[in-house]
């Protein structure tokens, strides 16, 4: 496969090195070429919220982590795309939490359960649930993606998910779990279902949630409560499909960005 070496003066820096890493993960067997889809739909709605953490998103990662502080036993559940991504910020953030984390794979195979648990084994991490050859069941699923760990999501009571479905976030609600999910989706069922839904990218979600959890950790369990219930998810989601439409028309009025504006703003990103 063509590789690519990023220059620092390219517009896109970050961008385009985040697919390399999702490259190499692809090669690695940690991904699946679905999983480059998936990023890719995650990318178009990150331009759409300006590539940036917006206020709702801010909101919904301080009351995520409030309310995994508060739950007996939080889980966060880490696909391909995240162990790809930002593997050493969920050990960080888990260890922080005092949350477990578990492997949970939509096209699950043996190869990519060992991939990915020899990914974390390599940053010092050998917690890491979902491996195990005895498994449990979520109730109403089919296939892989119902298989749990009996001392991970099983029993969890609040399960943090990243680029899910909205089937398994659904099942999980129903089992009477709290869930939080990080989707830039905020159309999508995963996000309409979730307890808690951050529109954010990942990557900027999973290093305020480690700053938050710093912070919070050392608030009272009332404080995190407040936290906690005062979040509103409908309200939260409306304000980020609003915020998207505002901006769109904006954009719209005022025109798309010309060659000669574009080059302006290259000569600043440089200077």
């Amino acid at each position: 496969m063509i590789r690519v070496k990023v220059p620092d003066t390219h517009p896109r820096a970050e961008s385009l090195r985040m697919r390399e890493r999702l490259i190499e993960a692809l090669e690695a067997g940690v991904l699946t070429e679905s999983g480059l889809i998936a990023h890719g739909r995650g990318e178009c709605f990150d331009y759409l919220v300006g590539e940036k953490t917006q206020s709702f998103a801010l909101r919904a990662e301080k009351a995520a982590v409030a309310t995994l502080l508060l739950a007996e036993y939080p889980v966060i559940s880490v696909n391909g795309n995240a162990a790809a991504l930002c593997a050493v910020e969920l050990i960080e953030l888990s260890s922080l939490l005092d949350a477990k984390l578990e492997v949970n794979l939509f096209y699950r195979s043996a190869r990519r359960e060992k991939a990915i648990s020899k990914l974390f084994q390599r940053l010092g991490f050998n917690g890491l649930l979902g491996n195990r050859t005895h498994r449990a069941t979520i109730p109403g699923l089919n296939g892989e993606r119902a298989k749990v760990d009996p001392e991970g999501l099983l029993i969890a009571d609040t399960v943090m998910l990243a680029i899910e479905d909205g089937d398994r976030t659904l099942s999980l609600w129903r089992l009477g779990k709290k869930t939080i999910a990080i989707d830039l989706n905020p159309l999508s069922r995963t996000a309409s279902v979730a307890s808690i839904t951050i529109v954010d990218n990942i990557l900027r979600a999973i290093p305020r949630m480690i700053e938050l959890a710093k912070d919070l950790r050392y608030r009272s369990s009332w404080e995190l409560r407040e936290i906690s219930e005062n979040y509103d998810n409908s309200k939260n989601l409306r304000e980020a499909i609003g915020f998207i439409g505002a901006r769109l028309n904006s954009i719209s009025q005022n025109g798309i960005p010309t060659p000669s504006t574009l080059e302006r703003a290259i000569e600043l990103f440089r200077g």
